[in-house]
Order: structure tokens, then C-alpha cells, then sequence
């Protein structure tokens, strides 16, 4: 298995993954809106996406970053937005080994941090965070204001 970037060649199989991921999360099935939107983060540059890809060149899993800044900092932020492993792959260290790759793209990019968030609720995530290197960070508050009910 190796971690790799994403090509547009990979959609069909990421559109699968990712509506599996958004399905985790409560949201209804929209594979033709996911492609575009899949589509358009690649060809535009908008966000990186880093799969894991097995020997059979199937994709298990995959990690997406969105790029951002801190005035404070002075420096980038990547916001590490969306990460999924399909379940017949869990308990392999993919997630971590996916993690480790976003980190590294932090690095190499002379990034302040690497950024996520994620539900109280959300067991496997909340163990898996802090193994990686991530601290809870709880010395602000979070506030959220939406444009329309989605």
C-alpha cells in the first residue's frame, strides 16, 4: 500500500469513498455533485488530496487539505478537512499513514500548523487525534454562521 497524491484519473474511485465519507456524516447521496465538486477541487488547486492506494491499485482511503492563512502567524494553515478509510481497511495504520502525509506536506510548505476539527462524538477520531500528534486546542470558542440551512 502506499500514500500517493490524487489524479483525476482516481475520481471514479474517489467519488465512491468520499460519498462513503459523507454518508458517515448524515448527508444524503450525491455522486454526480460530488464528482463536480471532487472535480473542481483538483483542477482548480483548491485543496490536496492524498489517497491510499493498494497493491491491486484499488483506493482504500483518502485525505483532504484546504489551504488557508494566519495573519497572526504569518504564515499558511492547512486544514485538514476530510479523512476516511473504507471499513474493510480499518485497523491497518492507514489513517495515521495518511495523517503523517498531510503533516508532511505541513513541512515541506512552511506551514504555522496543521488544523482540524471534529465531533465530540466522534470515538475513533478523538483516539486517533492525539496519537498522531494533534492537541486538543479548547482556549477559544468556535462560532459558525450559515448562509442557508444545508
Amino acid at each position: 500500500m502506499k500514500i500517493r497524491t490524487a489524479f483525476i484519473e482516481d475520481l471514479d474511485q474517489l467519488v465512491t469513498l468520499f460519498e462513503e465519507y459523507r454518508a458517515f456524516y448524515h448527508k444524503p447521496a450525491q455522486p454526480e455533485v460530488a464528482r463536480e465538486f471532487l472535480r473542481n477541487r483538483m483542477n482548480n488547486e483548491e485543496s490536496v488530496i492524498y489517497v491510499a492506494e493498494l497493491k491491486n491499485k484499488s483506493l482504500a482511503g483518502f485525505v483532504q487539505l484546504y489551504p488557508y492563512f494566519s495573519s497572526t502567524n504569518l504564515k499558511r494553515l492547512w486544514l485538514l478537512n476530510d479523512l476516511y478509510v473504507n471499513p474493510n481497511y480499518r485497523g491497518q495504520g492507514i489513517s495515521v499513514q495518511l495523517i503523517e502525509k498531510a503533516q508532511q506536506l505541513a513541512k515541506e510548505t512552511n506551514a504555522h500548523a496543521l488544523m482540524l476539527e471534529t465531533g465530540k462524538d466522534n470515538v475513533v477520531g478523538n483516539r486517533l487525534y492525539p496519537k498522531t500528534g494533534f492537541k486538543l486546542y479548547d482556549d477559544v470558542n468556535f462560532y459558525e454562521w450559515k448562509c442557508a440551512e444545508s
